[in-house]
Order: structure tokens, then sequence, then C-alpha cells
């Protein structure tokens, strides 16, 4: 089986080396200098996404939106152009489940399959080889990518037919983000009163507000290390996704829209280039008070 990859940014990159430890493996990226790197790591090049897929049965692509994600399928020169019945397309981008479901429609009348596949754990996560993966496709489907996802990482979950695994990682990652803020806002009082940072990491980790963002987030401040390699603009995006998704379901999201908001003050104080980390920043300037330990 021909496997290719489509996309080699921070995830889609850290997901791509993940397979080629153990799968031959095509790549395209329109940074020249990522596809290199992966040609030195013995992966194929291919000019561009209609050649991939028409060397390929099986399309893996990871990017920022999916409005890139359709151009990557259906524009000049993409995947629909080499794709034939039998194929399958698998997004890995923390995109939006409607517009998935209807590219999957798209592509159906052709007899190609597409799966959603978001994962969740970073980068990090990736090269670890322990990262969440969130499978959105038929149970037919599901089992013809279980091999190549588990050449990724054993913890593949199958949440239901195609988009549901988008909608699962918006739900992650707004609770992620609820965490962060809700974690930052209070600890950002105990400066104030004399205590330090290092110190309300340890209690919190003992007790009833241990959560992602003391066991990581925390530990990482003190250390004065980044805890995620994610851009902030990209975490909006979702979160975005995630309240319009609970608007158009009539459920309530008044957390969600909270950190939505905090995240959108967040991204137009520190600019477009921003990393999710550097809202610590933002609210340490709004409590007055350091996070430096």
């Amino acid at each position: 089986m021909e496997l290719g990859y489509i996309g080699l940014g921070a995830m889609g990159g850290a997901l791509a080396r993940r397979l080629l430890l153990s799968r031959p493996l095509r790549v395209f990226d329109l940074n020249p200098r990522a596809v290199s790197e992966f040609a030195d790591l013995g992966a194929v090049p291919e000019p561009d996404p209609a050649t991939m897929a028409r060397n390929c049965d099986v399309l893996m692509i990871c990017v920022p939106r999916s409005a890139q994600v359709r151009e990557i399928i259906f524009g000049k020169g993409g995947v629909a152009e080499g794709l034939e019945p039998g194929k399958i397309v698998v997004d890995q981008t923390s995109g939006n489940p409607t517009e998935t479901r209807q590219m999957a429609e798209e592509l159906a009348k052709s007899g190609v399959a597409m799966v959603d596949a978001p994962v969740s754990g970073g980068p990090r996560g990736a090269h670890a080889g322990n990262i969440a993966i969130m499978v959105g496709a038929s149970a037919q489907d599901f089992q013809r990518v279980l091999p190549i996802l588990g050449s990724i990482s054993p913890n593949i979950f199958h949440c239901g037919e195609t988009g549901s695994g988008q909608v699962l990682k918006l739900i992650n990652n707004t609770i992620s983000t609820c965490n962060r803020f809700a974690t930052l806002e209070p600890v950002a009082v105990g400066p104030k009163y004399g205590l330090s940072l290092a110190s309300m990491t340890e209690v919190l980790n003992k007790g009833g507000a241990r959560s992602r963002a003391t066991e990581n987030l925390l530990p990482a401040i003190v250390r004065g290390e980044q805890s995620a390699n994610f851009a902030l603009s990209l975490m909006l995006k979702d979160l975005n996704l995630a309240t319009q998704l609970a608007t158009e379901c009539g459920a309530p999201m008044h957390f969600g829209q909270l950190a939505r908001s905090l995240l959108q003050v967040s991204a137009n104080s520190l600019g477009p280039n921003a990393n999710l980390d550097e809202i610590v920043n933002v609210v340490g300037e709004q409590a007055g008070a350091s996070f430096k330990t």
C-alpha cells in the first residue's frame, strides 16, 4: 500500500515522521525545505498533490484549516485529479466538521472515502508515539486506516461517522483552553500575596485543582520553557468553530464563549504570530502580577 502525506508543518511533520519510522512515505509541502528534510530521511518527494494521488492508495493531509484542505483536494492540480475509486483520504486537520462532511460527500461520488483523524497531544506527543487520534469514519473505513494510524500511536478512538473526530477535537480544545485561563487567572493572585509559582504548582498538583494546565503549563513556566508549540491563532480558530457548533445545535457554551473572547483579546494584543503559551503574559499584565518564580 502506497502512503502519502501532505502538510509537513509542526504537527503534520511530527505525524509524518512517526509514519516514516515504519512505512515508506511519499510527501508534499509548499515549503521546499520541509520536503528536502524528509527526502533526507528516506521519503519520496512528490511534485504536486495530483501526482501523489496517482501514486498513492491512502493520502493523509494536515494543514491549518479546512479551506486549505478543500484547495488541496479540489483545487487546480489537486488530489481529486489523481484519485480513483477505492482510494482514501485521511484528514488530520483540526478542521470544520461540516466542511469535512461536505468534502466527503463530494469524494464519495467518485468512489473515494474520506476519514477525519485529528490528534491531541501536540508535536511532542506525536514524536513520542503516544498522541491521541480521534477518528471519524464508517466502521469499514476505520478498519482500513487503523493499521496506518497505529503506526503513529496506539491511542486510536473511533468517534463515529466522518466529521465526528473533528467535533471531539473541538470539544477537547475548548476544554483545554478553558482550563488554561481558569488556572492562570487565580494563580496570578498568588504572587501578589507572596506565594511563589513553584510552591503553588506543587500544591495544586496534589489537590483537587489538578489538571493538564497545572501539570504541564505551570511547571513549564517555572522552568522558563514552552509548554506548547501551537499558534494562538489556530486555537482561536478552533474555539470559533466550537462555539459555532454549539450555537447551531442550541447548546449553551458560556465558559467556551468566555475563553474564546479571552483568546481574541490575547490575539489582538500579541499579534498574528503569537504562540498559545503567550497568553500567560496577557493574564499577568491584566493582573498586574508576574509569573516569574
